[in-house]
Order: structure tokens, then C-alpha cells, then sequence
């Protein structure tokens, strides 16, 4: 069964965000996710949730600062106790919201990133994944990584799902999970089908786009049906994470996914 979740960073931003959570509601959707819950007190988007009869999938540790450009500090060395400092607010928003998941991106390599500095990159990367599956486990929580594309993101230190798969590896935390894009893997690689296959097992999360632009999935260079039917085939029973930007409004760019109980 496809289980479509409203991201709401992206979709109904005709609507003030705490508005956007009955929108999606009305529109379908039975779960959402979303970039950041930092702006608000864990109360109100509980309310939400609860007054919409929603379920909180998915959301992402703080970033560092996102304003000036940082995309994650997850694997920047130096860093490492305000890290900590983020998985420990991380999982009091995740209690509150009653979210399974939680999101560490990775960070961005410096300009003049070289051999060693990448080394450094990844060990840190390592050592505080480690950490945060530790503490996420105490709480019953799943932390995922995410290869993200360098076009949209430059110079993001996770862009390619076998570094994740070695990531993940390295951590060899049973809570440490992989949350797969269709959309960025799709601009770094391709072959989506046999990424899923091979690496399934790791799956706890999906997310799709429309490729080039972003834009609603049915629209672009992938076909989301045949890729739904494989997840169906694998026996993936997570959510989906409609993580798009709406061509126009976000109501009328939904009749892809009426036949998963969206409402146009």
C-alpha cells in the first residue's frame, strides 16, 4: 500500500505553515513531513498534527545556520558539540511529535576540499552518527542519512548512495537507516530500480520529485508508477515523502496521485 506524505516545506505554501497541516489533511494526506520544526514550540505542531489527524514521518535535525548557507553539521569537524547539542533537541521534538525518524544531513565540504580534508569529513561524520543513533535508540528512534545531489546542493559531502551504504556500514547501528530520494538519486545516477533492489534493506524512508525541475512527480524524466509498483514488489510499507515544488497551486497539480487517495 503507497502511503503518500506531505512535505510542507514545499507543498500548500499558499497557506502560513501551521495552516498548511489541515490543508494537506483535506487534500488526502494522512502523514507530513518537513524541512525544520524549530520555528515553533513542540506544542502547537502537536496540535496540528492532532486536529488534522495526521502522522509526523519525517523531519530533520537542526542544520546550523541555514540562512548563511550551512546544509548540516553532521560531518563537519569542530562541530561535534553542537551536533550533540542538535540530536538532543532533534529527539525532544521527535517525543512531542510522536515522529518515528529523524533526518542528520550531512554538511557541505569546504571550497578547497582535498584527500585529507574529506577523511576528516567522513570520520566525523562517522563518529557523530554513532552518537546519534546511540541516543536516538535509547528513545526508540531511527536516525537516516540522505545522499543529496551536488547541483541543487554543492559540494554536499553525501551524494552518492554506495558512500551511504558505507556510511552505514561503518556506524553498524541497526537505527541507522537510509532515506532514499528518487529525485536526487536519479540526478547523480540513475538506474533507480537496482538502487532500490540493492539497497532495500536500508530503506526506512522514500522521497520523490519530479526530474529536472522539481516539480509535481508526474511531470519530468521518471516514471513514479513502475517505480511504486518495484517498492510494493519489495515490500516497503513506510511513507513516501512528496517532496515537490507545485508547478502552480499544490491542489491542482494533484491528480497524479488520485489513485493514492489524493484529492485534486
Amino acid at each position: 500500500m503507497i502511503r503518500l506524505a506531505a512535505n510542507l516545506s514545499m507543498l500548500f505554501p499558499e497557506h502560513g505553515f501551521l495552516d498548511r497541516f489541515a490543508a494537506a489533511a483535506e487534500a488526502g494526506f494522512r502523514g507530513v513531513e518537513y524541512l525544520f520544526p524549530y520555528a515553533y514550540a513542540p506544542e502547537p505542531l502537536r496540535a496540528a498534527l492532532d486536529d488534522a489527524g495526521l502522522e509526523q514521518v519525517l523531519f530533520n535535525l537542526p542544520p546550523g545556520d541555514w540562512e548563511a548557507g550551512e546544509r548540516g553539521i553532521a560531518s563537519l569537524p569542530g562541530r561535534e558539540a553542537e551536533f550533540r547539542d542538535s540530536v538532543v533537541e532533534a529527539l525532544r521534538y521527535a517525543e512531542v511529535l510522536g515522529c518515528p525518524r529523524v533526518h542528520a544531513m550531512a554538511g557541505l565540504l569546504p571550497p578547497d576540499a582535498d584527500a585529507d580534508t574529506r577523511v576528516a569529513h567522513h570520520t566525523t561524520y562517522v563518529e557523530n552518527l554513532r552518537f546519534a543513533a546511540s541516543e536516538a535508540a535509547k528513545v526508540g528512534r531511527e536516525v537516516l542519512i540522505e545522499p543529496i545531489n551536488t547541483r541543487d546542493m554543492p559540494r554536499f559531502f553525501l551524494s552518492r548512495q554506495a558512500h551511504a551504504l558505507a556510511v552505514l556500514e561503518a556506524v553498524g547501528a541497526d537505527n541507522l537507516r537510509l532515506q532514499f530520494d528518487l529525485y536526487h538519486c536519479q540526478i547523480m545516477e540513475g538506474d533507480l530500480i537496482r538502487h532500490l533492489e540493492r539497497q532495500f534493506a536500508r530503506v526506512a524512508h522514500v522521497q520523490i520529485a519530479g526530474v529536472p525541475e522539481r516539480h509535481e512527480p508526474d511531470v519530468g524524466e521518471i516514471h513514479y508508477p513502475a517505480l511504486f509498483e518495484r517498492l510494493e514488489g519489495l515490500g516497503y510499507r513506510g511513507w513516501i515523502g512528496c517532496e515537490y515544488r507545485p508547478a502552480a497551486g499544490t491542489r491542482e497539480g494533484l491528480g497524479w496521485g488520485q489513485v493514492y487517495g489524493l484529492k485534486p
